[in-house]
């Protein structure tokens, strides 16, 4: 059999890979995708999307906790089953709902991760493959935890798959997605502990904000163990004991079930990319502004696995599609990639949520600029609803009155963030927001009073 060709082979069907290989077909280019898991990729699979469908019903319960006696005169009955199968509903259609979407395109597919045989080169399933242009967008996987009894800890994908909760886990890493899984299981009476090699959760985030953060997950049962370096997870009868160094003393916790959420690394390391010299590092695929590898000029990469300026977020991954799709179809004419205010967000409850610039960041930039910060759990949207736990920073530049960064914390942080990305993005300033009229009472109201 001889050697197939393709205009375009993209590795990864997941939001970046699927737009990328949608648009280059689309303008009659010969597309193959491959992928070594189910298509869909992360975020709608087994990431952000289910995840959120998880936090919509513990939405739910925080708001019913708080309102007891205040209209409330019982907490709601919840069943971890029936929220699963619903979850079932958003994600079991998702692979082959990808694959027939992408057949009917006339894009070939793979089911392997390719590994490169030289520059233009790939060898999957078994076939020998040749690709004038190759697109890398194979997103991140878990950590792996190097320490004895390393198998036992599950991850992430297997929180979303859990047919039962258990009476107690523990969580190694307390990122973002540790931080969700916490908040959910714990608002569903599991025991919960939390343990981290840093001395406070979510470091790349505010400090002050995550301040809240750590006060709001305690109160619902959360336990956290910081500064602690795991050194082994061994398996016991029922449990499983997680070892620790602490301040030169040894410590151990047990728990029903253990999950490794140290954090995400690129899922590159099955392609050979030496033999067709791409480069890459701990980030991931190296591009230049063109989301071009500079080794090997015929390759590209977008989304999460993409060592890039962007966040490892979904959005960013669209973004960085086009930029891909629109180089490979331009010849790289005018394509570059340009980030505007990415804002990020963490689903416990309350948000936390951020975009632009913090303090640190500012001042190493010599920005001359001062801080609002509050917390406003007496102003009426919080107020209203017996919400202990809302506060702001924002960051606004003293000579130009533009905002450059906001951070906040509040039940509905995640949706007020995008306000301050619209004046970001809009280049509105302090004055302008403060002179705007936005319906009353709603959290969106706020801002200009936050500014």
């Amino acid at each position: 059999m001889g050697i197939e060709s393709f205009d375009v082979f993209v590795i990864g069907t997941g939001t970046a890979g699927k737009s990328v290989a949608k648009e280059c077909v689309a303008e009659g280019l010969r597309v193959a995708i491959a992928d070594n898991r189910e298509y869909g990729g992360t975020c709608a699979n087994r990431g952000c999307d289910p995840k959120k469908v998880l936090v919509g019903l513990t939405e739910i319960l925080d708001r019913a906790e708080k309102m007891k006696g205040k209209g409330i005169t019982k907490n709601p009955e919840v069943s971890w089953q029936d929220l699963m199968k619903f979850k079932n509903t958003f994600t079991t259609a998702v692979p082959a709902a990808t694959e027939k979407n992408l057949e009917a395109l006339g894009i070939k597919m793979y089911h392997q991760t390719p590994k490169f045989l030289d520059e233009n080169t790939l060898s999957v399933e078994g076939k020998t493959v040749n690709a004038k242009k190759i697109v890398i967008a194979s997103g991140n996987k878990p950590m792996e935890l190097k320490i004895p009894g390393r198998e036992y800890p599950l991850i992430s994908d297997d929180f979303l798959e859990l047919e039962n909760l258990p009476e107690s886990m523990l969580f190694i890493g307390a990122g973002y997605i540790g931080m969700e899984f916490a908040h959910i299981a714990a608002r569903f009476g599991v025991d919960v502990t939390v343990m981290d090699i840093a001395p406070r959760p979510l470091t790349n985030f505010d400090e002050d904000m995550v301040a809240h953060i750590i006060k709001a997950s305690e109160e619902i049962g959360i336990k956290f163990i910081f500064n602690a370096e795991v050194s082994e997870v061994e398996k016991l009868q029922k449990n499983y004991r997680v070892k620790a160094k602490q301040d030169g003393t040894e410590i151990s916790v047990k728990a029903e079930l253990v999950f490794n959420t140290a954090g995400r690394v690129p899922s590159i390391d099955d392609m050979d990319l030496e033999k067709g010299n791409v480069e890459y590092s701990k980030r991931g695929i190296s591009v230049n502004e063109r989301l071009q590898n500079p080794g090997n000029k015929n390759v590209y990469a977008c989304g999460d696995v993409s060592a890039s300026e962007g966040l490892p977020l979904t959005p960013i991954a669209s973004q960085e599609a086009r930029v891909v799709a629109g180089n490979i179809l331009n010849k790289n004419r005018d394509k570059k990639v340009n980030f505007p205010p990415q804002p990020s967000v963490v689903f416990t409850l309350p948000n936390l949520a951020s975009v632009g610039l913090n303090e640190k960041q500012a001042r190493d930039k010599d920005y001359d600029f001062r801080v609002e910060q509050k917390h406003a759990p007496k102003w009426f949207n919080a107020k209203r609803i017996n919400d202990d736990y809302y506060a702001f920073k924002v960051l606004i530049d003293n000579k130009t009155g533009l905002i450059l960064g906001a951070h906040l914390v509040g039940p509905d942080a995640g949706e007020m963030i995008n306000m301050f990305v619209m004046a970001m993005c809009g280049k509105l300033d302090y004055k302008t927001l403060k002179g705007m009229i936005f319906s009353y009472p709603s959290w969106a109201g706020d801002i200009k009073f936050m500014v």
